[in-house]
């Protein structure tokens, strides 16, 4: 039984547990806003605010403490330097969860994890151009790149056939049983 163990395992060894915090950790410093699950987004919450409090003492134990959970240094200079000043007057809660609902392919909740004060740079997405895959999409290009090409004229061209000797194209039913196919049994 696990009588008072607060955290959640999210299927995964302590030491890979780990390491996706500090991924995802190192995404929300650099991006300010993260998209994640619903249950990995309220157990990284606390490791960040965690960071952020840290990052507004600003002395050298902090910044090691923080080079722990945020591996680059960039990221560390960019939390002690710009997301660690905005939030020097609050004595807390800098992150926030907005429930986004249920994933497509496995209904996983979905969360953003973002700052509560983002940056103007961030906090204004560029506007993302609609993603065009699947054969749908290939569907949909293909008529308009033939319509775009000029076409060439052919060198040899057969005269065209009258109108009265053409074949009919039609494809005819297959008379013949298929070799596979399962045979029909009275009895």
């Amino acid at each position: 039984m696990r009588h008072a163990m607060r955290h959640r395992k999210l299927g995964r060894t302590s030491s890979h547990r780990e390491a996706l915090f500090r991924n995802q950790l190192q995404s929300l410093v650099q991006n300010e806003r993260i998209i994640t699950t619903l249950p990995k987004a309220k157990e990284l919450r606390p490791i960040a605010e965690k960071v952020i409090t840290r990052g507004k003492h600003g002395t050298v134990h902090d910044r090691r403490w923080v080079l722990r959970w945020v591996l680059s240094r960039d990221l560390v200079k960019k939390l002690f330097d710009e997301i660690a000043p905005r939030f020097q007057e609050r004595p807390g809660g800098y992150l926030r969860i907005v429930k986004l609902g249920p994933r497509q392919g496995d209904g996983a909740e979905m969360a953003v994890l973002e700052l509560v004060e983002r940056s103007e740079a961030a906090a204004a997405p560029a506007p993302e151009a609609p993603k065009d895959s699947g054969k749908k999409a290939r569907a949909k290009k293909e008529p308009e790149e033939k319509k775009e090409k000029p076409k060439k004229e052919a060198k040899s061209q057969k005269p065209p056939k009258e109108a009265g000797k053409l074949k009919d194209t039609k494809p005819k039913a297959d008379t013949k049983r298929r070799a596979n196919a399962p045979r029909k049994t009275e009895g």
